[in-house]
C-alpha cells in the first residue's frame, strides 16, 4: 500500500523559510520520481518541483532560486525547502508519486498547509 505523508508545514511570515518532508512507504523510493504540489484557495493544483530518480529537478517558474527540492533514499523521504516566502506561497502543499511501470495510477498526500503572513 502507497502511502505518503507530509511535515513541516505552519505559519511563517514574509521573508521566512519552512522546510517539508514527505515520507513515503510502500514504493522503491530509491528509483521513484517524485514531486510537489500546492493548491491556493479557489486555484487549480499547481506544479511546485519535482524530482526524478536520478536527482534531475524542475521547479515551477515562480519558485526558482527560492525553493529546493531533494530527496533522501536512505530515508525514504523527499524534502522541499522553500526560502524568501511569499503570501501568494499560502496554500496546501502535496506530495505525490506519479507512478511507475509497476505501481500504476497517481498517489498523493494529505497535505500539509503553509501560510505566509504580509
Amino acid at each position: 500500500q502507497v502511502q505518503l505523508t507530509e511535515s513541516g508545514g505552519g505559519l511563517v511570515r514574509a521573508g521566512g523559510s519552512l522546510r517539508l518532508s514527505c515520507v513515503a512507504s510502500g514504493i522503491a523510493f530509491r528509483f521513484a520520481d517524485m514531486g510537489w504540489y500546492r493548491q491556493a484557495p479557489g486555484k487549480q493544483r499547481e506544479l511546485v518541483a519535482t524530482i526524478n530518480r536520478h536527482y534531475t529537478t524542475n521547479y515551477g517558474d515562480s519558485m526558482k532560486g527560492r525553493f529546493t527540492v531533494s530527496r533522501d533514499n536512505m530515508k525514504n523521504t523527499m524534502y522541499l525547502q522553500m526560502n524568501s516566502l511569499k503570501p501568494e506561497d499560502t496554500a496546501v502543499y502535496f506530495c505525490n508519486f506519479p507512478g511507475d511501470t509497476v505501481l500504476k495510477g497517481d498517489y498523493w498526500g494529505q497535505g500539509t498547509q503553509v501560510t505566509v503572513s504580509s
